[in-house]
């Protein structure tokens, strides 16, 4: 009888070992790999070098562009098969109904993004492997080198399939969301196929992207990847939720200048949400996949974060300046849809009066928008935008030199950061 007491006691929780027992089973259920990861995967994002200015990152002297380490040139061989490995391997077609959707960015003709994602996972894989074999991060015999090698970057390269099917997902469900038109320069799927389809397709998405993410057979991978997904779900409820006062509801103290920080900052957790946290936990996932150590896992994780707040503080800007033909997104369309993005909040620091009563009411009276672009216009707002992602892109620069061995892919990694800060479309 005592055996059932004691499991009583174990129910009841009340002597302090059965307590222990109850925790011990709790850590196997909810203990991250190590606390090093586990920064990374819960990370505070407390620092976004908004005092930095561009430049005063120390940098070695970086590599010059040769056709050798062009990024878009040396990775055309390993991307070329990408979308038709997602339409024939990871949609599959049992449901041709939802192949069909789900297919519509992959198809010959319609994947006209730049698909810069998996672009970043295979030339950092390529970078890694290249770096280990030189400095050993690894204790494997030479002879099997080649085929370790194979296998690995096979896995790296299906990881690049699986981060670009949760991308399209997103854009299947954020343009149901926010009701746009167009997408790359087609029509959005919703357009074409309906809401219910549109969501359904994400849906099968990510399912299908979360069961070939199973077969990479590595629980690290699993867990790093599928907080990518929690994010982006995390960041479209922010920016619904994203009225002004920076999720505060502070009323308007526009004086203090407060506000204005507390907007721009909650405004880049959400694009690290929306955008950099795929990146960057892509990468991440790369290395991991490599069994690198801690300190390449990091570097990997910190290039594709602050490339990917670079690469939308860059599309912030375009929205102004970009020409809609070229980036399948009409301009001002953020302010259109009532979202104030880091030209305008950093205008708002300058003319706090005259823009934030704008941004709390999301531009919804007439001439807002017109008027909102003119105080931009006189403002330095798009330029200390430039200036931030030019920041974030030389942090990402600097976590590849500091840590990667030189290679032709790693110099590609850097001139991809730096085509980021660059493009028009």
């Amino acid at each position: 009888s005592s055996s059932s007491s004691s499991s009583k006691k174990i129910m009841n929780g009340t002597n302090s070992s059965s307590n222990q027992l109850q925790n011990q089973y709790t850590s196997v259920v909810n203990d991250p790999i190590s606390q090093a990861r586990l920064e990374m995967l819960n990370d505070p994002l407390n620092e976004w070098y908004l005092q930095t200015k561009p430049g005063s990152i120390q940098t070695i002297p970086l590599p010059k562009l040769t056709p050798q380490n062009d990024p878009f040139v040396i990775s055309q061989n390993d991307m070329s098969s990408l979308s038709s490995n997602i339409r024939q391997d990871l949609i599959g077609n049992d449901h041709p109904v939802l192949s069909k959707v789900a297919s519509y960015f992959f198809e010959s003709g319609k994947d006209g993004g730049k698909k810069v994602r998996p672009m970043m996972v295979l030339l950092l894989s390529r970078a890694l492997s290249l770096s280990s074999s030189t400095k050993h991060h690894h204790h494997h015999h030479h002879h099997e080198n080649d085929n370790y090698n194979h296998v690995l970057f096979t896995s790296q390269k299906r990881l690049a399939e699986i981060s670009e099917m949760i991308h399209t997902a997103s854009l299947f469900h954020d343009d149901v969301i926010d009701k746009a038109d167009t997408r790359r320069g087609n029509a959005a799927v919703h357009k074409v196929f309906g809401n219910k389809m549109a969501i359904l397709a994400g849906d099968y998405l990510l399912a299908r992207a979360s069961v070939f993410l199973a077969r990479l057979r590595n629980v690290e991978v699993v867990e790093t990847m599928s907080t990518i997904i929690e994010h982006l779900v995390r960041g479209e409820v922010m920016q619904m939720n994203s009225g002004g006062s920076g999720g505060s509801g502070s009323g308007s103290g526009s004086g203090s200048g407060q506000q204005q920080q507390e907007q721009m900052i909650h405004y880049l957790r959400k694009n690290f949400y929306k955008t950099a946290s795929l990146m960057a936990n892509s990468c991440k996932s790369a290395a991991i996949l490599g069994q690198y150590d801690d300190e390449i896992v990091e570097a990997s994780y910190k290039y594709g974060k602050h490339l990917g707040i670079a690469f939308q503080l860059v599309d912030d800007v375009l929205d102004f300046d970009g020409s809609a033909s070229d980036m399948g997104k009409a301009s001002l369309a953020d302010l259109n849809a009532g979202l104030a993005t880091a030209p305008v909040l950093f205008a708002a620091e300058e003319f706090p009066n005259d823009i934030q009563p704008l941004i709390e009411r999301k531009f919804s009276y007439e001439g807002d928008v017109e008027k909102a672009v003119e105080i931009l216009r006189k403002s330095d707002g798009i330029q200390r935008t430039k200036d931030l992602a030019q920041v974030h892109v030389e942090l990402a620069i600097e976590s590849i030199m500091k840590s990667v061995g030189p290679s032709d892919y790693r110099d590609s990694l850097v001139h991809l950061a730096r085509k980021v800060v660059d493009r028009t479309r």
